[in-house]
Parts: structure tokens; C-alpha cells; sequence
């Protein structure tokens, strides 16, 4: 039976706070999913006691916490992936792309060959399907010369689901903003790697090689390391050269 709201007005104040807590609590309890729609403004101020205006600030505060979307003339929905907002870590804001774009190199390299060696020791034929889906769709883009970007990050987020791990599939969403940042630096590079690389990726987990799946991350991810290495090594030649031309 679903959960409703429970009164909590008739105090001398009530914080928005306190009823955004509320609202998020029903859509834990009753498992919502991304898309269901919240009882509109009205019915949620008279179930709760409180005034529209304190639904309005509650609300916007779940939206800042991409909890719930805002839908003009609909209504008030679930959000994609509640909680789980687009830069938490605050990478955008760092300004030394190079580095960072190596830093989450040397991150992945701690986190993503240990996800590929469960992954292969945990997939469901289901799981192995979806990979296979992906790894084509990302080599059919890079064929046609099309942006792959988003197509690469469902690859390494299919993955991470294949552990089963609930928690691993929302810290990988945050590490994979760094293969959006990686090809953004590299131009798309190295695409026959990417190609090989998840070819082999699929296939060892296919196999349920759990040693060949951290082998194959270890070696995809080092890969994009040396790479950026490389770019960053050129740039700065770039730039002593337009130094010395311009003395």
C-alpha cells in the first residue's frame, strides 16, 4: 500500500526543508521511479498543512538536488537518476584540464579494473547483451565519424552495471565525466583502440575472465593515459615556441 504525506503544519514555522525531506521520503518508501508524478501543489499543501509558497521552496530545493523535475504545464516528475547530479565532484570548475584529465586517469586506474573483474565474474546474459549493443554502437559512430562520446560513458556505466553493485553504479556516472573530458583533449583519438580495447573488454567479460577483464581495463585506461601524456608533452612544446617567436 502506498505511503501518503502526514501533516506537518499548524507549527509556528515550517522550514521548506522539512517538507522536501518528506516529499523525498515517500519516494524512497513507495519506489517511485524516475518519471512518476508527484500529486500536483494543491493536494500536497492540503495534505501537508502548509502554504503553497512552503510546497514551491521545497520543491525547488529537490530540484537543485535533481531529485524532481519541474515539467511546464504537466506537473512535478521524478527525476533520471534522483540525486545524482551532473558535476557533485565540482570538475568543471578545476582549470587545469591536463591535470585533472590525469588525475582521473590515475583514479580509474584505482577503481575501473576492479569493476571490469566483477563485472566478468557477475553478468547475466542480459547484462552481456547490452554490452555487446553498446560496444557496437560505439564502433558504428566511430566509423561514420560521428561523436561517440555519450555512446563510450553507457559502455562503461553498462559495465558497472554488470556487477549488480547499486552503489558502484552511481560513482561511475561521476569517474566517466573524464572520458568526456579525455576526448574532448585528444580530438577522438586513438579510435582503433577504443574499438579493440572494448571488443576485448566485452569478450573477457563474456567469458567471465575476471583476470582478463582487470588485465583489458588496466591496459584501456593506460592507454588514454599515455596519450594524454602525449598531448599535454605537445602542447607545451606549442607553447615555448610561441614564446620564443614572440621575444
Amino acid at each position: 500500500m502506498e505511503k501518503s504525506f502526514k501533516a506537518i503544519g499548524q507549527k509556528a514555522q515550517v522550514l521548506p526543508e522539512q517538507v522536501a525531506e518528506q516529499i523525498k521520503e515517500l519516494i524512497i518508501v513507495n519506489k517511485w521511479e524516475a518519471g512518476h508524478k508527484l500529486p500536483n501543489e494543491f493536494e500536497m499543501a492540503d495534505q501537508l498543512k502548509v502554504g503553497r509558497g512552503t510546497i514551491r521552496e521545497a520543491v525547488k530545493i529537490l530540484v537543485a538536488q535533481n531529485i524532481v523535475e519541474i515539467q511546464r504545464g504537466r506537473g512535478t516528475f521524478v527525476s533520471d537518476k534522483p540525486g545524482v547530479v551532473d558535476d557533485p565532484l565540482g570538475l568543471s570548475f578545476m582549470s587545469d584540464k591536463h591535470k585533472l584529465a590525469l588525475d582521473m586517469c590515475e583514479t580509474r586506474l584505482m577503481i575501473e579494473p576492479q569493476i571490469a573483474e566483477i563485472a566478468a565474474k557477475r553478468a547475466t546474459a542480459e547484462n552481456i547483451q547490452d554490452l555487446e549493443r553498446l560496444c557496437k554502437l560505439v564502433e558504428d559512430k566511430i566509423h561514420q565519424n560521428i561523436a561517440h562520446t555519450q555512446e563510450d560513458v553507457d559502455f562503461h556505466e553498462a559495465i558497472a552495471a554488470c556487477t549488480g553493485n547499486q552503489v558502484v553504479q552511481q560513482i561511475v556516472p561521476i569517474i566517466q565525466s573524464s572520458i568526456m573530458l579525455f576526448i574532448d583533449i585528444t580530438k577522438s583519438g586513438l579510435k582503433h583502440h577504443t574499438i579493440e580495447e572494448h571488443r576485448m573488454l566485452v569478450e573477457a567479460i563474456k567469458e567471465h575472465d575476471t583476470k582478463k577483464a582487470n588485465e583489458v581495463m588496466t591496459a584501456h585506461i593506460k592507454q588514454n593515459q599515455r596519450n594524454i601524456e602525449l598531448i599535454i608533452g605537445e602542447s607545451k612544446k606549442g607553447d615555448k615556441n610561441v614564446e620564443k617567436s614572440g621575444t
